[in-house]
């Protein structure tokens, strides 16, 4: 498994996330990986994508690969 310094991370969350909105994810680019976490919980456990698998999802989303 692979360390990460997540000290320094910039979250994002989507702009499409409001307060009264309660899940939601909060991305962040850290050392040429994309780390993943609930807003909700930010001192719990974090996912760590490469780019590549980033684009992958990013790209299947858009293309409606995980609409029900």
């Amino acid at each position: 498994m692979r360390e990460v310094d997540l000290s320094g991370a910039g979250w994002r969350k989507s702009t499409r996330s409001g307060a009264a909105q309660g899940d939601c994810v909060e991305v962040a680019l850290v050392q040429a990986s994309v780390a993943v976490r609930d807003s909700k919980h930010p001192v719990g456990p974090v996912l760590l994508f490469s780019l590549g698998e980033w684009q992958s999802f990013v790209a299947g989303a858009k293309a409606g690969e995980f609409d029900r």
